[in-house]
């Protein structure tokens, strides 16, 4: 069965700095039309720096939309036609003054496939060394360690809310053990 749908009319609703809303008509599988509110977005990254002692690097930053401070790994948007893993490595040194050694690809995370189109694509960030950090003029945020295995167990005591943080600790343990490390 083809579920594909089809693009045939498209809306402009807003266009912001970050987010492009957009009311689409679309033709179904079935031959019949629907509409479609989707929220266009260049994309972003996330990092989650591992040290040697299986520590991990996160920050705390209050995020307005939630209205509290959340815990979460590093991360940030795609400018149009960026690299994912070049904007990896300027978000981590950015806000954690980090520079990363080896760079592994966890994959993509799409936090909300019904309304958002934005693909998150997660790294694990190891061998750390010093760098530089450079917060954006709006960027308020808390860097510290905790360890891998503290972040699995609040994960699993719904401690952290944020989807692609709770996806990247659970990801790397698991990659970790497959390692046997």
């Amino acid at each position: 069965m083809n579920l594909t749908e089809k693009l045939l009319e498209r809306e402009e609703i807003f266009q912001g700095k970050i987010l492009h809303v957009v009311n689409d008509t679309v033709s179904l599988p079935n031959g019949k039309t629907a509409t479609r509110e989707v929220v266009l977005h260049n994309g972003a990254v996330c990092v989650l720096p591992l040290t040697k002692n299986k520590e991990v690097i996160v920050e705390r930053q209050f995020r307005y939309a939630n209205g509290r401070v959340m815990l979460e790994i590093p991360a940030g948007k795609l400018e149009k036609g960026e690299d994912p893993l070049e904007c990896a490595k300027r978000e981590l040194e950015e806000e954690t003054g980090l520079v990363a050694e080896t760079w592994t690809d966890l994959g993509r995370y799409i936090g909300s496939p019904a309304i958002l189109r934005e693909n998150i694509t997660m790294y694990l960030a190891e061998g750390l060394n010093e760098g530089k950090t450079n917060f954006d003029d709006d960027e308020f945020l808390e860097v510290t360690k905790i360890p891998l295995e503290t972040l699995v167990q609040m994960v699993m005591n719904n401690e952290i809310e944020d989807g692609k943080t709770q996806l990247c600790i659970l990801k790397v343990a698991a990659l970790l053990s497959q390692r046997g490390k």
